[in-house]
């Protein structure tokens, strides 16, 4: 990037600081926190703190699910031959994000992030810009069809090839009338035979249960869902083994101790025939 693009980078940063909403509790900025991350402001920190007192494992989860993430990209990349990757609601940019993970396998390999988060945006936008195979958008999952059809969405992903469709953490924040499952068949329907989808999802546990007055006053209320409903976004799709099951017991790279358990999230991978 020469001179003039990170100074025109830093400007889009700085107005952006400017026009946040401080005062609401981001889901994004939150899960940065539980993740050891520094973008996030006092009030996410309060609430996450609130977050914490209440279900103190949940840094824990975040952490697995970020492994979780991590280990199917790699699996997806060098077992499945896949290469293009759309990760909507990907949250602010961390260690072992999903390109980097997708391009140490094929460098050329390509990566869409899509969130709706402005602050995510702009880290996002920042690390990518001089990467030609990733992309990082404005979008929101509850308009799926606005996705699949943006077209610079469709500068970087051929639909015509097999796409891994990333939504990690996420589809726990679509509440039921907003029609979670429709937004997936959606989205599992934009995409060709050889296709996959990647779902994690907090589970509806007396644990987790508490916590969700806390994310009531944040940017997304939490909606946390059983194991048959969270199975339920793969209807019709060829699990993956181990099929959908708590995030450290897919594919582990070590042993899973009991402890592990503690983490209250389902994931699983599955594969359009």
């Amino acid at each position: 990037m020469d001179a003039p693009e990170r100074d025109s980078v830093r400007g889009v940063q700085a107005d952006v600081l400017r026009r946040l909403d401080l005062s609401t509790p981001s889901v994004a900025r939150m899960y940065d926190y539980y993740l050891g991350g520094k973008d996030n402001f006092l009030v996410d920190r309060e609430c996450a703190e609130e977050v914490i007192r209440k279900a103190p494992h949940v840094p824990f989860m975040a952490r697995s699910n970020r492994e979780f993430l991590r280990r199917v990209v790699r699996y997806l990349a060098q077992e499945c031959g896949v290469r293009q990757f759309l990760d909507i609601g990907t949250g602010l940019p961390t260690q072992e994000n999903v390109h980097q993970v997708a391009q140490q396998v094929d460098p050329r390999a390509r990566v869409v992030y899509v969130d709706n988060d402005a602050l995510v945006l702009v880290h996002a936008q920042a690390l990518l810009a001089e990467n030609p195979n990733t992309l990082a958008m404005g979008g929101d999952l509850r308009r799926p069809r606005d996705i699949l059809d943006d077209p610079h969405v469709r500068g970087v992903i051929d639909f015509r090839e097999p796409v891994a469709v990333l939504l990690c953490g996420v589809l726990h924040f679509i509440p039921d009338e907003v029609d979670p499952y429709g937004i997936v068949e959606t989205l599992v329907g934009g995409v060709v035979s050889g296709s996959y989808l990647v779902v994690s999802h907090a589970e509806r546990h007396g644990d987790l249960v508490p916590v969700t007055a806390a994310y009531d006053r944040a940017s997304a209320p939490a909606v946390l869902r059983s194991l048959p409903e969270i199975a339920g976004f793969f209807d019709g799709l060829e699990l993956v083994e181990p099929g959908v099951v708590y995030l450290p017991l897919w594919r582990p790279d070590w042993a899973v101790f009991t402890e592990d358990l503690r983490v209250r999230a389902y994931g699983g991978v599955g594969r359009k025939s």
